[in-house]
């Protein structure tokens, strides 16, 4: 690439983070670049990060009580190995290649421990990025809390999965602290006043595209909305404009590179 073509590539794209720090919804990349790179590895969430983007990781627990980012309850999608995680000893799923089956160029991708995605998180701390961090099992909330507030990142994450509908969990994340974000979810326009009203949830999480002013009575009770299902997780990008003129604050997909490439030509 020529010096004008570098220049014009740049102001293309200083052109597109500006108009994303104006108000464009974060992008959370869905089990990370999972079109790109093996889901819930170091290198696919690295590469989030470096693109200034935000991704959404799983928690498992292994059978020795240690916390691991893994999607399924078992190693068998997403590694060479098989059998349930919760019956894998750490250093068991630790011996697993969990890149190869994505391609040859990841071979040796290990299954994360929850506190390595959380410090290279704390390596780009300055950055505006969301972390949703999706509870697959029960009793490990209060945990990634403790370890995210070690980290410094707890400001970063949002905690969805089995929080937003267990009211019960949201308590207990909101107990070890209070700066902990949790979400209430309304899967529809019918639920959505009990989610505004959840006192436990900082964040209304949809599952449907709500109306500029559903959106504004969530800011007007000072929380934020999140969105996530089938009106976005695919390349939609006529959703995408929509959230993005209704003022959501955050957008959860499986096309984060063309999100961010829709959010630069508006």
């Amino acid at each position: 690439m020529n010096r004008l073509g570098i220049l014009s590539f740049v102001v293309v794209l200083l052109a597109g983070i500006a108009h994303t720090a104006a108000g464009e919804p974060l992008i959370v990349a869905h089990r990370g670049l999972l079109k790109h790179a093996p889901e819930n590895t170091l290198a696919n969430f690295r590469a989030c990060l470096e693109l200034r983007l935000g991704f959404e990781f799983d928690v498992e627990r292994t059978m020795d009580g240690h916390l691991v980012c893994i999607h399924d309850s078992t190693a068998d999608r997403t590694t060479n190995g098989t059998g349930n995680v919760s019956e894998l000893t750490l250093q068991q799923i630790r011996e697993l290649d969990a890149g190869s089956w994505f391609h040859p160029n990841f071979a040796g991708e290990i299954v994360p421990t929850v506190d390595e995605v959380l410090s290279l998180i704390a390596e780009y701390r300055q950055h505006n990025v969301l972390i949703a961090v999706d509870l697959k099992t029960e009793n490990v909330g209060q945990e990634v809390v403790r370890l995210a507030a070690r980290r410094r990142v707890l400001h970063h994450l949002l905690f969805i999965g089995r929080t937003i509908s267990e009211t019960e969990l949201r308590d207990q994340i909101k107990e070890t602290s209070a700066q902990a974000h949790t979400a209430a979810v309304a899967n529809n326009a019918d639920e959505f006043p009990s989610a505004v009203a959840a006192t436990n949830a900082d964040w209304v999480y949809v599952r449907f595209l709500p109306t500029t002013a559903q959106v504004v009575a969530v800011h007007q009770a000072g929380k934020k909305v999140f969105i996530a299902g089938p009106t976005v997780a695919g390349n939609l990008p006529e959703n995408w404009r929509h959230c993005a003129e209704a003022g959501l604050d955050g957008i959860l997909t499986d096309y984060p590179l063309d999100l961010r490439q829709e959010s630069g030509e508006r």
